[in-house]
C-alpha cells in the first residue's frame, strides 16, 4: 500500500538560501517511486506555481488565514498549552483544516516553523542550525525576543516532530545536546547545490545587467551581520596597496546591515573596489560563478553553507570560514580561514587571486566532490529517511 507525503512551502525567492532548500526538497519529493508513494504540496503564495510546473504533483494553496495567525502567535506567546492548541486547531485553523483534510502519513516542513508543531500532522522537520545558541553575538539571531522564539520553537519541534532533517554530524550534536532528543529521530541529510546552477547557458542581456570587471571575488549573501562582510572589506583594504586592483562583487537584497556595509565601504575608501549588484536572480548565478576569481565566504555561521556547493558545480575556486562543519562539507576543494582573522582572509584571497594553479587545482577538486554527492545521492538518502519514519 502506498504512503502519502506531503511537503509543505511557505518561503519566497528573496529568502535566499532556505528558499533554496526547499527547491531542493521538492525535486526530492518529486523523485520519491510513485508506485510507492502519493505527493501532495501545500503551498501558501502563488509565487511557487511556477516552481511547481513540471512536476505533475498535486498541489494545494493553503490560506493562512489572519485569525488562524493571530490566535496562534497569542496562544503562543501566552505560553498556553501546546497540547490544548492542537487538539483545538484542527476544528478553525484554516492551515490545520488544510493539511489534515489530506491524512498524510508524513508532512515534511523545510524549515522549524511553528506550523509544523501547531498542527497535528505526523511532522519532519529540517532544523537548519542553532546558532542562535552557539553564535549569540548576532542580534539577528540571538536578540532577546528572537533566542526567546527560536528556543520555544525548537522545544516544540523536539517534542512533537516525528524526525529532524540536520546537514551534518556537527548539526547532530548541536540538537542533541541543546535539547537532549533521541539520536534515532535525527537523520543527516547534508545540502546540494540547487539545481539552477547546473546551467551552463549565458542568460540572455546578463551583461546588460551586470557591468562586471574582467577579474573579481564574488561573495553572494543577505548583508546579515554574521556574514561578515566588514571583516572582508578590511581584509580587501589590507591587500589593496599590494594588489590594486581588486575588485569584490556582493550580491544581496538591500536590507538588513546593508547601509552599514555600504558606510564601512566608504569608510575605507574602497568604493571603486567594490560593487553591489542588489538581489540576483537565479538564472544569473551561474554565470556570475564562472566568471568570479573566487568565491571568498567569511560566514560565522554554520554548520554547513550551500554557496560553496553551487560554486564546486560551477568550476570557481572557495576560500571559507574554517568551521563548524565547514571543514568536513568542502573537503580539500577549498581554502580555510580563521573569520575573525583579516590577515587569514587576505592571505587566502592573494593566493587565490595570483596563483592560477592553485585555482586549477580547486575547481578540478570542487568538481570532483559535487559529483559525490548531489541531486541523485540526496533523493536517495531522503528517500530512506522516509522509509524509516513511515515504515
Amino acid at each position: 500500500m502506498s504512503k502519502k507525503i506531503g511537503i509543505f512551502l511557505d518561503y519566497n525567492p528573496e529568502d535566499g538560501g532556505t528558499f533554496q532548500y526547499n527547491l531542493t526538497m521538492i525535486d526530492a519529493v518529486a523523485a520519491l517511486p510513485a508506485d510507492m508513494y502519493s505527493i501532495v504540496v501545500g503551498y501558501t503564495s502563488d509565487i511557487w506555481l511556477k516552481y511547481l510546473a513540471g512536476y505533475g504533483l498535486r498541489n494545494i494553496f493553503v490560506p493562512a488565514g489572519f485569525w488562524g495567525r493571530a490566535f496562534s502567535l497569542a496562544w503562543t506567546r501566552l505560553g498556553l498549552p501546546m497540547a490544548l492548541w492542537r487538539t483545538l486547531s484542527q476544528y478553525f485553523h484554516p492551515i490545520a483544516k488544510a493539511l489534515l483534510r489530506e491524512n498524510c502519513d508524513l508532512w515534511i516542513f523545510t524549515s522549524p516553523t511553528a506550523k509544523s508543531f501547531q498542527i497535528p500532522v505526523p511532522a519532519l522537520v529540517s532544523i537548519h542550525d542553532l546558532m542562535h545558541r552557539y553564535e549569540r553575538r548576532f542580534p539577528e539571531s540571538a536578540s532577546g525576543w528572537e533566542y526567546f522564539c527560536r528556543e520555544r520553537n525548537l522545544a516544540n519541534i523536539c517534542r512533537w516532530a516525528k524526525g529532524y532533517l540536520v546537514d551534518s554530524e556537527c548539526g547532530r550534536n548541536h540538537l542533541q545536546e541543546s535539547f537532549s532528543v533521541l539520536s534515532d529521530r535525527i537523520h543527516i541529510l547534508p545540502y546540494i547545490a540547487p539545481g539552477y546552477i547546473h546551467s551552463e547557458t549565458i542568460p540572455p542581456g546578463f551583461d546588460v545587467r551586470y557591468q562586471l570587471p574582467e577579474k573579481f571575488l564574488f561573495y553572494p549573501a543577505q548583508f546579515w551581520q554574521h556574514k561578515n562582510h566588514k571583516k572582508l572589506l578590511d581584509a580587501i583594504k589590507h591587500l589593496k596597496g599590494d594588489i590594486p586592483d581588486l575588485k569584490l562583487v556582493l550580491a544581496g537584497s538591500p536590507k538588513n546591515a546593508f547601509e552599514s556595509v555600504v558606510g564601512h565601504v566608504q569608510k575605507l575608501g574602497l568604493i571603486d573596489n567594490v560593487i553591489f549588484l542588489g538581489y540576483v536572480q537565479d538564472e544569473d548565478m551561474p554565470e556570475l560563478y564562472r566568471r568570479a576569481k573566487a568565491l571568498v565566504m567569511p560566514t560565522f555561521y554554520g554548520p554547513t553553507n550551500i554557496p560553496p556547493l553551487e560554486a564546486f558545480v560551477a568550476g570557481c575556486p572557495v576560500a571559507v570560514s574554517g568551521i563548524y562543519a565547514i571543514p568536513e562539507q568542502v573537503g580539500d576543494a577549498a581554502l580555510l580561514f580563521d573569520p575573525e582573522s583579516v590577515p587569514d582572509i587576505a592571505d587566502c584571497i592573494a593566493k587565490l587571486w595570483t596563483d592560477d594553479a592553485l585555482c586549477a587545482d580547486l575547481i578540478a577538486k570542487g568538481r570532483k566532490r559535487a559529483a559525490s554527492w548531489g541531486r541523485k545521492q540526496f533523493n536517495e538518502r531522503l528517500q530512506v529517511i522516509i522509509e524509516e519514519i513511515v515504515g
